[in-house]
């Protein structure tokens, strides 16, 4: 095939996958530089290892775009994204809605009273941020006032968000409050409903349970939430 048709296909595709990663281009070597010669990779780039297989680097990367992204009016306001932080292989991840003010101001999940309080509940269940869990959201950037993430927003960070579990391949996801789990789930049910039973998102077992800001709020959520996170340790003792 042509070297000029090849390098326009090349950037087309670097263009596409620039705005579904973080919604604006980015500089990419040529077609050439990149290793190619006609359809072949070069001697060096198919003897070279692949340092996108290195699951730390490609969460790193990730993050960085998180922190770059414009694909959304949320980015406006922010002081600092907030893409998660954990362990790369993680027994469970936990999402969240979104940022609050603590963690816009921080640019790292769940630091405040809500954020203390889910660690006392990983802790009940034998689990630790250090050792076995990465916690994220479903928007990287805080919306005003806290209100509840528009439904372009949320479609703006879920690639971000996709990419991570792939990444991650947790052996279980819990979702605490009710926007993480409509949106995973694809209901418009309330987490009443829901809370505690056993479901998937993309491939992996997936639990919800309340927010623990909601919790705080009203103290009556604290047995079912508990049973929740007993159902989570079973699911993950089923799981080896």
């Amino acid at each position: 095939m042509d070297e000029k048709l090849l390098e326009g296909y090349w950037n087309l595709l670097n263009l596409g996958d620039d705005y579904l990663r973080c919604g604006r281009k980015r500089s990419h070597p040529s077609l050439r530089d990149a290793g190619f010669t006609g359809l072949k990779a070069s001697p060096a780039l198919r003897s070279a290892p692949a340092k996108d297989t290195d699951p730390a680097l490609l969460l790193k990367e990730i993050a960085q775009e998180v922190s770059s992204c414009t694909a959304c009016r949320l980015h406006e306001g922010r002081h600092h994204a907030v893409p998660g932080e954990g362990v790369v292989r993680p027994m469970v991840l936990i999402i969240g809605e979104g940022p609050g003010a603590q963690e816009d101001a921080s640019g790292r999940p769940f630091v405040g009273p809500a954020g203390q309080y889910l660690d006392k509940w990983m802790k009940a269940i034998g689990l630790s941020r250090s050792e076995h869990l990465f916690i994220g959201n479903i928007i990287k950037c805080r919306p005003p006032g806290n209100r509840d993430p528009l439904p372009d927003e949320a479609a703006a960070c879920r690639p971000f968000l996709d990419r991570q579990i792939d990444i991650l391949r947790p052996k279980a996801i819990l979702t605490v409050g009710r926007i993480a789990m409509q949106l995973l789930l694809d209901t418009t049910d309330g987490i009443g409903r829901r809370h505690g039973k056993r479901f998937e998102y993309r491939g992996i077992p997936l639990v919800p349970t309340y927010h623990p800001s909601g919790v705080l709020r009203n103290p009556e959520y604290r047995a079912p939430v508990w049973e929740d996170l007993k159902a989570l340790r079973g699911l993950l003792g089923e799981l080896g």
